[in-house]
């Protein structure tokens, strides 16, 4: 894969942890194949010295949250490069782009094929799987084993290091029975690759991970961008939040079958983030009026808006193209996102919204 290699921070930058000593919060949204877009905004976040005290994930956010919880600060971008070339279909990339119908068929293309001959790191075929359809079938719950996932996290995280406490790190779940969210978080508990696999499970594609007695699967369709969970927590000091979501509710008209098709999802995933940040913004009004000397919070908040090629299907295009694109559009939304917290850093306000 082809993506940017990141600039060397000066010294200061290198040891930057947060500005006026706020707690630097990192929060991941999910989107399979979308996740290359966290990738991107995470490096060129790096770039600028920031360190997260705490990363919470959910889906592919979860995954790339654990890469970077279970590993050293150093080794981080080295290890989302081989996650995403591993991950990335190994086919001839194109310079199309825009509205261009051979661009929608090179996307339609890979989506496809990823969901015919899978991804070796991330999931393959399980039997009966989609046979289970099927009459005289045995019954199934999922279209894809995600084990080659799990071999994958162990190789990529080191999860001593991930559970040791220099990062905190939560993953978002939801309970198959009661629909409960449930966040696994490494300041109560051990975190471990299947609480990861958890996180990723989105039904029916994937199978819903057992833990505790409990059936626990992606958190997707209740919680796609958990961004109130750092700001729920009482805190004495003040925040600063960044949260990178890989869906828009901001987007043309759907010309198309497919354009409504994805649309829908767009809107399916990204709305618990709008009805977020509304609650924050009512919650910080309030707290301001009892408490005008409390902490400040800040969000930068990001969100992939994805290019007029791609389909409903992009979830599953791993395409060499794709892949870039979303990296490098990750960096320049984080850059743009960076340049705007820069210009409103003396505001005076409880709570902060910064949006890209």
């Amino acid at each position: 894969m082809d993506t940017h290699h990141p600039q060397q921070a000066g010294p200061a930058a290198a040891t930057r942890q947060s500005p006026a000593g706020a707690r630097v919060a990192l929060v991941l949204g999910g989107g399979n194949a979308l996740g290359a877009y966290l990738a991107g905004a995470y490096e060129r976040l790096s770039e600028d010295g920031f360190s997260p005290d705490w990363i919470i994930g959910a889906s592919i956010g979860a995954v790339t949250a654990a890469i970077l919880a279970g590993n050293p600060p150093e080794h981080r971008l080295d290890k989302l490069r081989v996650f995403w070339s591993e991950a990335t279909q190994h086919t001839m990339a194109t310079s199309l782009g825009g509205h261009s119908m051979s661009r929608k068929v090179y996307n339609g293309a890979h989506a496809a094929l990823a969901a015919l001959a899978c991804r070796p790191n991330m999931f393959r075929h399980r039997f009966p799987g989609a046979w289970s359809v099927l009459p005289w079938m045995p019954n199934d719950v999922a279209l894809y084993d995600a084990s080659p996932l799990r071999e994958t996290l162990v190789r990529h995280v080191d999860f001593d290091r991930l559970n040791s406490g220099a990062v905190r790190l939560t993953v978002g779940c939801v309970d198959m029975e009661s629909g409960e969210e449930v966040f696994f978080d490494t300041e109560r508990d051990e975190i471990r690759p299947e609480h990861i696999l958890a996180s990723a499970a989105i039904t029916p594609a994937f199978p819903p991970v057992e833990i505790g007695g409990r059936l626990f699967c992606d958190p997707g369709y209740a919680n796609n961008m958990p961004l109130d969970v750092p700001f729920r927590e009482p805190s004495d000091c003040d925040l600063l939040c960044f949260a990178v979501e890989l869906f828009s509710l901001r987007s043309e008209r759907p010309a198309s079958l497919d354009a409504s098709i994805e649309r829908t999802q767009d809107i399916l995933f990204a709305s618990h983030a709008r009805r977020s940040v509304e609650w924050l913004r009512r919650e910080s009004a309030l707290r301001e009026r009892i408490d005008p000397r409390g902490s400040s919070a800040t969000l930068v908040h990001l969100a992939y808006r994805a290019a007029n090629h791609e389909l409903a299907a992009k979830g599953f295009d791993f395409s060499p193209s794709s892949i870039t694109d979303r990296w490098a559009t990750g960096r320049n939304d984080m850059d743009a996102g960076l340049q705007r917290l820069a210009r409103n850093e003396h505001g005076e306000q409880r709570f902060r919204y910064v949006s890209v």
